[in-house]
């Protein structure tokens, strides 16, 4: 390959790599403490940030004397004043100050709403970009602590059965087989998964102190349930709400006017209909009264996927039923063609439609965002949960080994790097910076690589890392000798090149391609610790491949071809 396409493949690979590297610099150089800690919360408290930032900008805008210039603070204000402007055909200033911005607004709701909307997009944003970066470790930065409840008791209700022992202990391992396939599918790195006497399950997933990210993938209790609405009770829950102001449910749906359940007849529940507001949580939008008794259970589905309605373009979950879920689908549908149907997640009601025709196999479902009918695809996918589950606590832990373990870690890293750099410039001249200038390369490359699948860093990885740096030298340390051979035969500089890569290649590749089978071995089989170790050195091993090999040989190639040297420095004694 010509020199020039080498050189604009390894351009390429660096552009690309800081492309993914970047995010990750971004969020732990360059993004304040107080907005990771912001972003890392839980939407709620999202929620609440936003609306107090919002708030404490209006005060400080109307306390403010009307002529001051516009803080830089609270310039985020000025796109939206503008089109607020030109929505009033009034001609917006070139210079804004406080009386510029309120003259904008009609209202304080208004100036409200555009300072929420900035906040909350700013730590989404944030947190997308957390999602984004190569985390850290349990042990390293510590992350959540989750304990949950199996609730067999309510198994046993719904299924009106009794669970012997036998088989509430096969109902735990199918539990933790199915969480653990539920967290791999939503890319939790490395977490910890064990039982807590015959009922509980203790979940420790490092990297995280947000409480949506466990939520998302145990997705509440794992219930979805289809329901018949009973239109009649409906109306007779208007006719009361009509004649008894006030609050039917709570924010949760639960009920709070215990007098509505007059009208509302046996074997029949009233529930809240749910969506998404604009921080991505489930806000109470009505009610409606469902048959008690569950027409199909979520169980029944085999597999999940989302498409778009070719007509609205809304997200459509699609679930393809077994054979026997498909034929009491087929049932209910057939005998309700006509009436509404209620999809339940979690005994919230999340979408609702007519049943137009009997269906059979193949059910299609709308009314969800975009991320909820992923997240309840990906749910379906991975396996219905066998038994409801609860979360009891959830909280946040910090590093077993604390600061000083990342500081030690990076210490030693450095250090060790450092050691073997120096020692290669000393002992190799020339040649060795040569080798210096490939490492950092290789290590970039590592980097790089382990951020593009979002790799959960632990201090056993960071020892992979930093003897993968060792590795990649020792394929320098080949190449360099047999250059040394090649030079004592008295051959020309681009012969010494040529032939000490070629010939070092095949003891380079055998060394490595069997540390990689390895690596390959472990990462599958290992778990925790000895996994990310085993990643590091793969990746490692891949990247000394290009380093070592391509990334050095161009540089020798410039040396000779485009500096002209005379001689190369592959020692302290002159030999070629």
């Amino acid at each position: 390959m010509k020199k020039r396409y080498r050189f604009l493949i390894i351009l390429a690979v660096i552009a690309v790599g800081f492309y993914f590297v970047w995010p990750t610099i971004r969020w732990y150089f360059l993004t304040p403490q107080v907005d990771k800690d912001v972003a890392e919360s839980s939407r709620n408290q999202i929620k609440v940030y936003a609306q107090e930032r919002a708030d404490e900008a209006i005060k400080k805008l109307i306390a403010m004397n009307p002529s001051d210039p516009l803080p830089a603070d609270y310039s985020f204000l000025v796109p939206k004043a503008v089109t607020r402007y030109k929505t009033a055909n009034k001609k917006a200033p070139s210079t804004w100050d406080v009386q510029d911005i309120l003259q904008a607004y009609s209202s304080r709701s208004d100036i409200a709403l555009d300072a929420e909307t900035w906040y909350r997009t700013q730590m989404f944003a944030l947190k997308d970009l957390k999602n984004q970066t190569m985390q850290l470790g349990l042990d390293l930065r510590g992350g959540m602590y989750v304990t949950i409840q199996v609730d067999y008791a309510a198994f046993e209700q719904t299924n009106k059965t009794s669970l012997s022992s036998s088989q509430r202990d096969d109902k735990m391992k199918t539990t933790l087989e199915v969480l653990r396939n539920k967290i791999d599918q939503f890319g939790l790195a490395d977490p910890s998964i064990r039982t807590q006497g015959n009922d509980r399950i203790i979940v420790e997933i490092p990297g995280t102190s947000d409480p949506e990210t466990v939520n998302r993938f145990i997705m509440g209790k794992g219930s979805l349930t289809f329901h018949i609405v009973d239109t009649d009770a409906l109306q007779k829950v208007k006719e009361y709400a009509a004649a008894n102001p006030g609050v039917l449910l709570d924010a949760a749906g639960n009920v709070k006017d215990t007098g509505v359940l007059s009208a509302v007849p046996k074997g029949d529940v009233l529930r809240g209909v749910f969506d998404k507001d604009s921080y991505g949580l489930d806000e109470l939008k009505g009610y409606t009264v469902l048959h008690e008794e569950v027409g199909l259970n979520g169980t029944e589905i085999r597999s999940a996927s989302v498409a778009r309605d070719p007509v609205t373009g809304q997200p459509t979950v699609i679930f393809n039923l077994s054979p026997a879920g498909g034929e009491t689908f087929y049932k209910l549908t057939s005998a309700n063609v006509g009436k509404q149907l209620a999809v339940a997640l979690d005994n919230k009601v999340k979408a609702q439609a007519t049943i137009q025709e009997p269906i059979r196999d193949q059910v299609s479902v709308r009314g969800f965002k975009q991320e909820e009918a992923t997240d309840l695809a990906l749910t379906l996918r991975t396996g219905a949960l066998p038994v409801p589950l609860e979360i009891t606590s959830q909280q946040a832990i910090g590093a077993s080994l604390g600061q000083d373990a990342i500081s030690q870690g990076i210490k030693a890293s450095v250090i060790g790097i450092g050691l073997v750099m120096i020692f290669m410039l000393l002992y190799y001249r020339r040649a060795g910076l040569n080798a210096v200038i490939a490492q950092l390369l290789h290590l970039y490359i590592n980097v790089a690589i382990l951020s593009v699948f979002g790799f959960t860093l632990t201090l056993s990885a960071i020892a992979g890392l930093v003897l993968t740096i060792g590795m990649a030298v020792d394929a320098n340390v080949l190449i360099f000798e047999r250059m040394k051979e090649e030079a004592r035969l008295g051959k020309t500089n681009q012969a010494i090149v040529g032939h000490g890569f070629s010939r070092a290649f095949t003891a380079i590749l055998d060394s490595n391609v069997t540390t990689i089978i390895a690596a390959l071995v472990l990462t599958q089989l290992a778990k925790g610790s000895i996994q990310g170790f085993a990643v590091t050195l793969l990746v490692g091993n891949l990247a000394t491949l290009f380093a070592a090999v391509f990334v050095s040989r161009l540089i020798f190639d410039f040396e000779l071809d485009v500096l002209r040297t005379k001689r190369l420095l592959l020692t302290w004694r002159r030999i070629a």
